[in-house]
This record gives structure tokens, sequence and C-alpha cells, in this order.
């Protein structure tokens, strides 16, 4: 079976169990040009057409200004013309000096999320999709934990309190390599990565350390979202909301 099949069918049940799209629902698809949300883009393009949930779809590309990360927006927009779906490039910037205790990709985090609300807001759209998956899940648990001391992660559908706007996350069943396999089967384009803060993070060095924690345990992946989900159900937290 295509690895776009076998993802295709865990991302229905992640928008199954967690209700993450319903009828009349307008979901905006951030578009980065990496293959986890080109590969959100295509399936739920294509869930869009089944007859139930009957919702659409467009999708956002932001471009920054300051940072050099190069993605080919022509190409960007015949994939998503190709999938009938409508893509809006828009534009933002930060600055560096303004807030020195925050890290440049934080900034540079902030203002692409900020400008995606502004977009969604001014489209009409209700959902924000993102192509968060399990690893980042895992990953942002992690660091979390290590760094903040705070057991919690992304979940996989956020309502926020300050706009009127849910965050859904459709591929949170997935795992990273499953998603890589998908693209290379649909032959995406690499889009060219030159950021200069790219390795201002410690996530790469919380990925090494997942997967040597998997080859302790392979039941690892298991425990910790076990565990996730442990806190939240005390917290009063509704997994099938």
């Amino acid at each position: 079976m295509p690895y776009k099949d076998k993802i295709k069918k865990v991302m229905g049940k992640a928008i199954k169990d967690y209700h993450l799209i319903e009828d009349g629902d307008k979901v905006l698809v951030g578009l980065s040009g990496g293959k986890d949300s080109m590969a959100l883009l295509e399936l739920l393009a294509e869930q869009s057409k089944i007859f139930k949930p009957q919702f659409t779809v467009e999708a956002v590309y932001v471009r920054m200004r300051n940072i050099p990360y190069q993605s080919d927006e022509d190409y960007l927009s015949a994939f998503a013309a190709s999938k009938d779906v409508i893509l809006h490039i828009v534009e933002t910037s930060f600055d560096i000096q303004e807030d020195k205790k925050k890290t440049p990709c934080f900034l540079c985090s902030w203002y692409r999320r900020k400008k995606i609300f502004e977009t969604a807001k001014a489209l009409g759209c209700n959902k924000l999709a993102l192509g968060h998956h399990k690893d980042d899940i895992m990953q942002t648990a992690m660091m979390n934990l290590t760094f903040n001391g705070r057991l919690e992660t992304m979940p996989p559908l956020l309502k926020m309190d300050k706009f009127d706007m849910t965050i859904i996350r459709p591929l949170c069943l997935v795992r990273e390599k499953e998603l890589l396999k998908m693209a290379e089967e649909q032959e995406y384009h690499q889009q060219i990565k030159n950021c200069p803060y790219e390795h201002d993070t410690h996530r790469e060095d919380i990925k090494k350390i997942i997967r040597e924690l998997e080859q302790i345990n392979p039941e690892f992946e298991y425990s910790l979202l076990h565990a996730i989900e442990k806190r939240e159900d005390s917290k009063g937290y509704d997994h099938n909301r």
C-alpha cells in the first residue's frame, strides 16, 4: 500500500477521534514548502471532495522578508492549483533587536503565525490546519519537560482565546518517517534552507535523545504519549473535543 494511503487512513482517524473538522468549516492550511505541510494540503484537498464532512480548503504561504529561507513560490502555487486549492502568498518581517530575550526562531515563528491568523480572519476561515506530526508533538513535550519543567505539548485541537479561530493538527498521529516516504513517492520538490538561525535551537538535540530512548525502549513513543494524555485528563481535558 502506498504511504499516502496509509497516512490518509491515519489522518482520517485523527479527524474523527478529535473532531478536527466539521460540516461547514473553512480550513486554511499553513503551507511552508516542507514535506509535512505539502502532504497535509494534498490530503485535506482530497478529503474536502468527499461527501462527509463538507468543508473547504485554502492555503497560505508567509514570505519572511529578512530571513533568506527560499521556497519556490511558483512551484507552491502550481502545486496548490493542481489540488484545486487557492494559495495566498503574504509577507511579513521581524526585528531581531526588538526582544533580545527571545530567540530569532521564536520571533520568526511568532510573526509568521500572527500573519497567518490575520490572513485566516480576512478570508473568513474558522480553522487553521498546521502540519505538525507525532514526532513534533513528542519533541515539544520533551523540550518543555527539559527546559520548562512541564510535560505539555501541542494538542490536536486548540481553540484560541484571543482569536475566533481553532488550530487543528490532522497529522498528529502520523510519524515523520512515513511523511518522508510519502514525499518521496509524490516527488515533492525540496525547498532550499539557508536560514542563519536554523541551528540555534535544541530541537535537533532532543530528536537524538528520543531516538536513543526508542532504542532503549521501543515502546517509548507510547509511554510518552500516554503520560501526556494522563496529564491532560487530570486537567479535565476531553480528548474527543
